[in-house]
């Protein structure tokens, strides 16, 4: 069965580093863009970065660029969110998507997500 498992969240200081990842199986990974959403308190839940199937192109939200990296390694079918420089407001649930499309036909898988709390 499909599954995208995240860890790596955690308590972190403001101006700390984290690094997520989310482990995957039952597709086949390297066809798939993936993605990285987060949701906080009281708020939709909102893209962070997003990497294409070969990792050409990446692209990140405004909020989290020049700080977050996000990467894949299609042999370990597991991406990656590199956190660095973190504030109060990266404070939420980060969940791992997983998205194929071909034609008119769409797949799109989510992660349980993980949370990182920044806090001093």
């Amino acid at each position: 069965q499909v599954q995208l498992v995240e860890s790596g969240g955690g308590l972190v200081q403001p101006g700390g580093s984290l690094r997520l990842s989310c482990a995957t199986s039952g597709f086949t990974f390297s066809t798939y863009v993936m993605s990285w959403y987060r949701q906080a308190p009281g708020k939709e839940r909102e893209l962070v970065a997003v990497i294409t199937n070969a990792g050409s192109r990446t692209n990140y939200a405004d909020s989290v660029k020049g700080r977050f990296t996000i990467s894949r390694d299609n042999a370990k079918n597991t991406v990656y969110l590199q956190m660095n420089s973190l504030k109060f407001e990266d404070t939420a649930v980060y969940y791992c998507k997983a998205d194929q499309s071909w034609l008119e036909l769409r797949r799109v898988y989510w992660g349980q997500g993980t949370q990182v709390t920044v806090s001093s």
